[in-house]
This record gives structure tokens, C-alpha cells and sequence, in this order.
């Protein structure tokens, strides 16, 4: 006979003692004559798929004094040999086998393909009459052991659940935080000394978070780029410690980086389970978001605000792929460079690529060109979207030089900033005094209703009808007062209104009329960079809104660098957008644009809440508008953040007609000139 066992790692029991225990009781029910000439076990899990089992080698951490004569997998390949040295397998219960009955089966299956019969200590061993009795016992007791084990995984699950959803921490604190030790609520717990342990920062590495995520989100950087800046003082930013000393690097790296800015923890709130550790098909694979275990409320002080977690993990789809800076690629075929490179961004979440046509730059929105096939990645978007790159150019140095750099920025942002102001919070108040109204006039049915069922026989039809009107009013008035609250909420949640005294940091800036259609590329990038210039297309609405965003801890920065373009740039030409140029000027004309012209003016404005605060915008109607938010930081210890927001509207100066004579889809006056070429 061959003798079979199993037991699992040393968590929880000894693997010695109970190998020796399964032995002996295998023994034990064995019929006279019979002998065991063979021993074959394992130290590892019985979940473990039937593949990959008997390949482990942590036997040999204790001294088994059975000898060995390898794993189940031995058994399996020893049993299909002709000589092979066994006749039947003993085990003391089939659950030795594996625990998954499908696995046990699996087993069973192999061996009778051999003719090798299984016996276990703990089922009634007959040579001879049916064996009928005997598979249906064995597979009671397969079906019991599985339930054991999906049982016992359950209860423990729940209450890993409900110890991460009171807050507690569960495993090696993560970086930037250190463990704060609690006294365990059992008392019979926390008089033997066990304790249970909750986050707090951790110093300078907290600060680093913090500093990762304000890199991030403020200058949108890679996470290759804020590793590089780490790495530049070690000591300042102390990179982590894995586990395995043996594997770290003392050094920041990409994945590093990654890890931490996309770790929900960081946001206050107590996470379990981002991650499979041994199950689901392979260790330390990451697991959907929807079976994520959040505690219900933060249960330490957070480094990262829920709100730019969430923007963060946001755009980092959107930036899959993309390099920082403007500068050439670093691949010998890249000839030219585009100053808006990573900057003019689509409403269908694209970002739009520098491509040259007929001796102009143009930035392009091309959806179908990668989602060949699946034509609802971009259903209702246009075919193609062009925007010239010397009108963006313009645009946006009659922006910089009225609303950032202009004399009159002052005056402007007051006189908006008290409209936009009082709009918004009018609307606002609107909208909670019809919910209340609804709320009021809700109870008055009620009140009827009450008063028509206080002398009905409850047995009567129509009394019940009133019942049931009762409760659907009654649910009405509950989903009404529950959107009060989320308005509330989201009121309160929202970050300080600017004021008056919230334009120091335009002040801050120095006031000078630049070209900037004749300033040195490298310039402008680094003006660009420093101050978040985005241009977001609606190619719905035929309209663009142009941002730029003001932080205090750059804002010297930011006037360095306009004190350069006034040195470096002659100030000679006084014509706006859409303007012929002088003479003094070589930038191209800005009146035969075919494909997005005209910049027209805006009217209306409106207050919008986003990561970086408040902030002002307008994209539709009688002049171009913009504004500032106030100071105040959205992190412990972060500069204040102060967005400046401006729209312009770009029209289509000619209609759409088919043009059978040009196959590139573009159908504008360029077309035509081509159309007429030909003849």
C-alpha cells in the first residue's frame, strides 16, 4: 500500500504532529497483511489547483521522521507505471487528497484509470460486495469537508471586513504612514497584550505623499519625471522599503510612484482587498475596484484629498502613453515639434495631434483612426476636427495680455467675480426652496390622507388604497430630503469662494504688453508649463475653453518668465486676433482660417467646482471672460491654488458639402481648391 498525507503551512497547527497523526490512524484501519511500503505527502494547501501541487519543498522546514518518497504528484505519475511498487492508496480522510471536491475527484479518477483502488481510515474498507455503501459515504464526506472550508473562508472574510470597515489596519503600514498601536476591544485580548493598530503620518514621508500628489496635479507631471525629482535629494524624500530587503533599490522608480498615487488609503479612508493574494488564479493580482471594502467613514488623517485622488486616477487614463514636456522625442526620425503638443484636448476625451497641412500646423481629432471597428468610441463625433495652430496662438496671447498681464485684469475679475458669485449661489438657493416646497406639500397629502384613515375599517379596500398612497408619498418625501442633503453636502464639501482679496496673486504678476506669436518657443513652453494652459474643444457646441491656472508656489516663477518675454519679444505689434498684422509682425494672417475662425465673444458666466478650486469660466455669448479663485489650500501644508479661466468661441466660416472629387474626408475650401485643380 502506498500511504498518502496533507496538511497545510504552519499558521495554525503543526505540520510534524500532523503528519504523524495520519499515519498512525491509516494504520490503524488497515486490514490484517496489509502493509504500507511508501509514504507520500505534502506541507501546502488543499485549495491548490491539482497542476501545481507537490511541487513545494517547505517539508523540509520540519523534521518529519516519515521518509518520503515525494508528493501527490509522485503518486500520480508512480501509480501509471507498470512497476510500480503500490497496489492501493490509504489516506485518513479523502479531504487529505484535496479539499476541493472537484480536485479529490480529479485524483480518484487518475488512480482508477491505473486500477489503483482508494481507501480512507475514516469509511468502512470491504473486499468484496458492492461498493455502492462506500461512494456514497466518501462523497458525504467530500461535500462536509468542502462546506468545512467555504464555511470557515466566509466567517473569517466577514470579519476582516468589519475589522477594515471600524478602521483598524491590516498589515504592514503603508508608505507614508506608521502604525498607531490600539488597545483590543477584548478584553480578554488586551489583557494578554494583543492590540490592534490604526495609521497616523509618518513625518517627512507623509509630506513626500502629499508633495507626489500636488506634483501631480498641479504641473500634471509623470510619475517618471516626480521619481526623477525625488531621487535628486534622498534624504529629503526617503524612498520605500520593500518587504525583502534583499529587493530594494534605494531609489525611487516609476512603479513606485504609480503605487502610491493610486492607493485609495491615502485618501483617510481604511481599503482591503485591491489586491488577490492567493486566489484568483495568481498571487497579488489586482482586483476590480467594485470588490474593493471601504470603511464607511475616514479612519485616518489622509494626505491626499478624496476629491484629487479621484482626479488623479482620472487623467491617468487619459495620459496613458503620453511624455511630459514639449520638447523633440527622443527617436532620430522626429523633425519638428508643436508648442500645444499634449495641450488642445477633445471633448470625447482625446488629446489632439500636431499634423502639418499645406504649410500650416494644424491639431487634429481623428477617433476613428484607432477604434477601427467599434464605431460607438466615437458616435456623433465628426469625422475630422481641425484647429489652426497660429489662432490657438492668437487667442491665447490676447488672453495673457489682457486678462493675466493686462492693465485692466484687476477691475475685470471684480466686476465678474460679484456676477458669477451671486448667480451661482441664487440658482443654488432656488433649487432648495422648490425641494422644500416639494417637501411641504408632500406632508400636507399626507396630513389628508391620515385624516380619511383614522375612522376606516382597516379590512376595507379603499382604506388600504390609502395606506399604500400613505407609503408612496412617504418614500417620495424621503428621496426628496435625501437630494437636500446631497446638496448640502456637496455645498459644504465645496472649496472657499474667492474674493475681492483674492487677486494678490494677479497682482503678483507684472503688467507688460508681449507678442506672444513672436516669442522663442522655448519660452513659451516653459510660460505654458508653469501656468497649466489647456484648450478644450466642444465640437458639439462649435466652441473652445481656453484654462490657465495661477499657483502661489510657482507664481514668482511665472512672473520671471514674463519678464523675460518683455526682454525678449519688441513690443511693435498692437493688432488683436483675427486682425491683419503690422509690419513690425511675422506671424501669418489670421482671416482665412478653413477650418475654425472667427473668434467671437462670450456673455454669460458661471461658477464651476473643480480640484483646484473654484473656478471662472464662460463659453458662450458677448465678450471673453475670466476670473481668479482665492488662496486657500486644499492640503496641509500645499500652496494655494488660484485657476484663471478664460473661453472663446470658434465658428465654422463655410458649410459642409460633398466633394466627390477629394477622398480625405475634408470638405473645405481647401477642398474645392483642390477640386478645381483638377477640373
Amino acid at each position: 500500500m502506498a500511504w498518502v498525507g496533507r496538511t497545510s503551512t504552519d499558521e495554525h497547527q503543526d505540520p510534524r504532529q500532523s503528519l504523524v497523526r495520519q499515519l498512525g490512524r491509516s494504520k490503524s484501519a488497515l486490514p490484517e497483511s496489509w502493509v504500507i511500503v511508501c509514504h507520500f505527502f505534502d506541507v501546502e494547501s488543499g485549495r491548490m489547483e491539482l497542476d501545481k501541487r507537490g511541487r513545494g519543498v517547505n517539508y523540509e522546514r520540519y523534521d518529519v521522521p516519515i521518509p518520503r518518497d515525494g508528493g501527490i504528484a509522485d503518486l500520480l505519475a508512480e501509480a501509471k507505471r507498470k512497476d510500480r511498487r503500490f497496489d492501493v492508496v490509504i489516506c485518513e480522510s479523502t479531504s487529505r487528497l484535496a479539499r476541493s471536491m472537484f480536485e479529490s475527484l480529479a485524483v480518484e479518477r487518475e488512480l482508477d484509470r491505473s486500477e489503483v483502488c482508494v481507501f480512507a481510515s475514516n469509511e468502512p474498507i470491504t473486499l468484496s460486495g458492492g461498493r455502492a455503501q462506500q461512494i456514497l459515504q466518501r462523497r458525504i464526506n467530500q461535500s462536509v469537508a468542502e462546506y468545512e472550508v467555504l464555511n470557515m473562508l466566509e466567517l473569517s472574510w466577514g470579519g476582516l471586513c468589519t475589522h477594515v470597515r471600524e478602521g483598524y489596519n491590516i498589515g504592514k503600514p503603508l508608505y507614508g504612514y506608521k502604525a498607531k498601536k490600539i488597545r483590543h476591544p477584548n478584553p480578554s485580548k488586551a489583557a494578554k497584550g494583543i492590540t490592534k493598530t490604526r495609521l497616523e503620518p509618518d513625518g517627512v514621508r507623509g509630506e513626500a505623499v502629499t508633495l507626489m500628489a500636488m506634483w501631480r496635479h498641479l504641473e500634471g507631471l509623470g510619475f517618471d519625471t516626480i521619481a526623477e525629482r525625488l531621487n535628486t535629494d534622498l534624504e529629503k524624500y526617503p524612498p520605500p522599503e520593500p518587504p525583502g530587503k534583499e529587493r530594494a533599490r534605494k531609489a525611487w522608480s516609476k512603479s513606485s510612484v504609480a503605487e502610491i498615487l493610486k492607493n485609495p488609503k491615502y485618501t483617510g479612508y481604511q481599503v482591503y482587498n485591491r489586491r488577490a493574494r492567493r486566489s484568483r488564479g495568481g498571487r497579488n493580482k489586482p482586483n476590480p475596484p467594485e470588490m474593493w471594502v471601504w470603511s464607511p467613514e475616514p479612519a485616518h488623517e489622509p494626505l491626499i484629498p478624496k476629491w484629487m485622488f479621484d482626479e488623479l486616477n482620472a487623467k491617468s487614463r487619459d495620459r496613458q502613453g503620453s511624455r511630459d514636456g514639449a520638447g523633440a522625442k527622443k527617436d532620430r526620425r522626429a523633425t519638428r515639434t508643436y508648442l500645444f503638443r499634449r495641450r488642445v484636448l477633445c471633448d470625447c476625451g482625446r488629446r489632439m495631434i500636431g499634423n502639418p497641412r499645406h504649410g500650416r500646423t494644424y491639431y487634429r481629432c481623428h477617433p476613428e483612426n484607432n477604434n477601427r471597428g467599434r464605431p460607438d468610441k466615437y458616435e456623433g463625433h465628426p469625422a475630422t476636427i481641425y484647429m489652426r495652430e497660429d489662432l490657438i496662438i492668437a487667442a491665447v496671447d490676447e488672453f495673457f495680455s489682457t486678462r493675466v498681464f493686462g492693465e485692466a485684469r484687476h477691475e475685470i475679475f471684480v466686476a465678474e467675480l460679484d456676477q458669477a458669485g451671486d448667480e451661482e449661489r441664487q440658482q443654488r438657493e432656488e433649487q432648495r426652496q422648490r425641494l422644500q416646497r416639494k417637501v411641504a406639500d408632500i406632508a400636507r397629502k399626507q396630513d389628508n390622507v391620515l385624516r380619511q384613515v383614522e375612522d376606516g375599517d382597516p379590512a376595507d379596500s379603499f382604506t388600504q388604497g390609502l395606506r399604500n398612497r400613505y407609503n408612496d408619498l412617504e418614500s417620495e418625501r424621503c428621496a426628496v430630503l435625501a437630494t437636500i442633503a446631497e446638496l448640502d453636502e456637496k455645498e459644504a464639501q465645496e472649496p472657499a469662494k474667492p474674493s475681492r482679496d483674492s487677486v494678490g496673486l494677479l497682482e503678483a504678476l507684472p503688467r507688460l504688453k508681449a507678442n506672444l506669436r513672436r516669442a522663442p518657443e522655448g519660452l513659451l513652453t516653459r510660460l505654458f508649463d508653469l501656468t497649466q494652459l489647456t484648450i478644450q474643444v466642444h465640437y458639439k457646441t462649435g466652441e473652445a475653453t481656453l484654462k490657465v491656472t495661477l499657483p502661489e508656489e510657482h507664481i514668482s516663477a511665472v512672473a520671471e518668465a514674463a519678464s523675460e518675454l518683455e526682454d525678449e519679444v519688441p513690443a511693435g505689434c498692437i493688432k488683436t486676433a483675427g486682425q491683419s498684422l503690422c509690419a513690425s509682425c511675422t506671424c501669418p494672417r489670421c482671416d482665412s482660417n478653413a477650418h475654425w475662425t472667427d473668434f467671437e465673444s462670450a456673455a454669460s458666466a458661471d461658477w464651476a467646482t473643480g480640484a483646484d478650486g473654484v473656478e471662472l469660466y464662460a463659453i458662450s455669448g458677448g465678450r471673453v471672460r475670466g476670473g481668479c479663485v482665492s488662496d486657500n489650500s486644499p492640503l496641509r501644508g500645499a500652496a494655494a491654488l488660484a485657476p484663471v479661466r478664460c473661453s472663446f468661441r470658434l465658428s465654422y466660416p463655410y458649410q459642409r458639402q460633398e466633394d466627390p472629387g477629394d477622398r480625405s474626408g475634408y470638405r473645405g475650401p481647401c477642398a474645392a481648391a483642390r477640386a478645381r485643380r483638377r477640373g
